[in-house]
């Protein structure tokens, strides 16, 4: 076992987090909690495509949500702005 005995974020517990673009939001932000529900989803799908056997069409599928998952968290952990320099890859449907 790993015995981790410092942790330094270098920016202390101030009762935020920073998003994708660097900004800061609180940690009570309902985006945090999406994120991590999204976060626990794909991780648990992780878990069943590490099965042996799986049948190879819900391979599949599986691993296609799995990826509209991380760019569901993407997108999540991107703030949106009214004036973009570069489009942003969202989700629409």
């Amino acid at each position: 076992m790993v015995n981790l005995t410092r942790i330094y974020t270098r920016t202390g517990d101030d009762g935020t987090t920073s998003l994708g673009d660097m900004s800061r939001t609180g940690k009570n932000d309902p985006r945090l909690r999406a994120y991590a529900d999204v976060d626990e989803a794909n991780c648990s799908l992780g878990v069943v495509l590490a099965q042996p056997g799986l049948d190879d069409d819900v391979r599949a599928l599986l691993l296609t949500i799995q990826n509209d998952l991380f760019d569901v968290g993407a997108d999540l952990c991107t703030p949106v702005i009214d004036e973009p320099e570069h489009p942003p890859l969202r989700i629409t449907d």
